[in-house]
């Protein structure tokens, strides 16, 4: 006959077998697996599909605009960079007497 050691393990595992989450096929996950993970990488790329101007810098590119933007850079002939506010901020806020 059963004894209660022998019935407690096979109904453990019984009972473990029914909290398989995962779909029946192996390899078949859900549809949805990793849609968080690819949407924060997409949101993060400026654009997948850029757009050149002619005449400007292109992936695999010789050189050649890349040279004459050193050379600017190097001649300091390169445009200044402005400074630019964008907010105002007052100080103060005690009380005078």
């Amino acid at each position: 006959m059963f004894s209660s050691q022998r019935f407690i393990p096979l109904a453990a595992l019984l009972a473990l077998g029914g909290c398989n989450t995962a779909n029946s096929v192996i390899g078949s996950g859900d549809v949805h697996f990793g849609e968080a993970a690819k949407f924060n990488a997409a949101v993060q790329i400026i654009n997948p599909d850029p757009v050149y101007v002619a005449g400007g810098a292109l992936p695999g590119d010789s050189g050649a605009t890349a040279a004459a933007a050193t050379k600017r850079y190097r001649t300091d002939t390169v445009k200044k960079v402005e400074d630019i506010k964008t907010s105002t901020s007052t100080t103060g806020g005690g009380s005078q007497h």
